[in-house]
């Protein structure tokens, strides 16, 4: 048995069919690790969503910021903007089945034999393991349930960004749905900033990447995330792996092999961002 995990797919369906063909992916011997935004930008969500879903236990994904936000456009809460391409997906005979699918799927991954630990965006230095499984669970349990909208209609809003035990209701999940899916910067005490998208060479100081803040992950474990496609696979420390190469936007996708660390590239049939 093999474990795969790929980056941010958005959509970008002919890729990721090609990608597990590279490894010979076989659903009833490997396992198949996505880092999120399975939907949105790229042309094909609708088979993409099929697809995943259609690999049962085998996949173990993590809900992305695009993912909420299609559940939100489904709940009528917010836009259905052009450039995501959903029309053909909230179009489909099978749109239903595929939310409520999608909703009951986690936001955060562990596996403690393996020592991988997946969050879209990370896990923020505020938190302990024990904390981000409590915070993520606090959220699943929600959008499993039929007040769901209710979350995703406060998940917007960068507020509060100091973690606290102390916080409650949707502040609470607010933070812990920015943390697990928007983050990237963080002030040197831990606190978010939801505002910075620039590469890490550009951010104003005192910002920096989460992930070069000191961590209470336990030794030994490796992070695993997406979300961040300018990074480009690149620039992380030691047992923090990204794996957002910006197929969607005329990058590539991207698989690692967990067993022996090989890394494996489709390259994107999209445009490129800047043309």
């Amino acid at each position: 048995m093999s474990t795969y995990l790929i980056g941010d797919i958005h959509g970008c369906y002919q890729e990721f069919c090609a990608l597990l063909a590279q490894v010979n992916f076989d659903p009833a011997h490997d396992e198949l690790w996505l880092t999120g935004d399975l939907v949105a930008r790229g042309p094909d969500s609708l088979n993409v969503l099929r697809k995943v879903k259609s690999l049962g236990d085998s996949a173990r994904i993590v809900l992305g910021n695009h993912d909420l936000h299609l559940l939100a456009v489904f709940a009528g809460i917010s836009k259905n903007k052009t450039k995501d391409r959903l029309n053909p997906l909230l179009d489909a005979k099978d749109c239903d089945e595929l939310i409520n699918w999608l909703r009951r799927q986690p936001l955060l991954q562990i596996d403690h034999d393996k020592k991988i630990i997946m969050a879209h965006a990370g896990i923020t230095p505020q938190w302990n393991l024990d904390t981000a499984q409590r915070c993520a669970k606090d959220i699943e349990a929600v959008l499993a349930s039929d007040s769901y909208p209710l979350l995703l209609d406060a998940m917007y809003g960068d507020m509060p960004n100091n973690w606290s035990e102390n916080l409650t209701g949707l502040a609470r999940l607010r933070f812990s749905t920015n943390a697990l899916t928007r983050m990237r910067y963080c002030f040197p005490g831990g606190q978010l900033d939801m505002i910075c998208k620039e590469k890490p060479d550009a951010a104003t100081p005192p910002l920096k990447p989460w992930f070069d803040i000191p961590r209470q992950i336990p030794d030994g474990y490796t992070i695993v995330f997406g979300h961040w496609a300018s990074l480009e696979g690149k620039g992380t420390p030691t047992q923090i792996i990204g794996l957002d190469t910006g197929c969607c936007w005329g990058g590539e996708l991207t698989l690692l092999r967990w067993e022996d660390g090989r890394y494996f590239h489709q390259p994107s049939l999209q445009p490129k961002a800047d043309e």
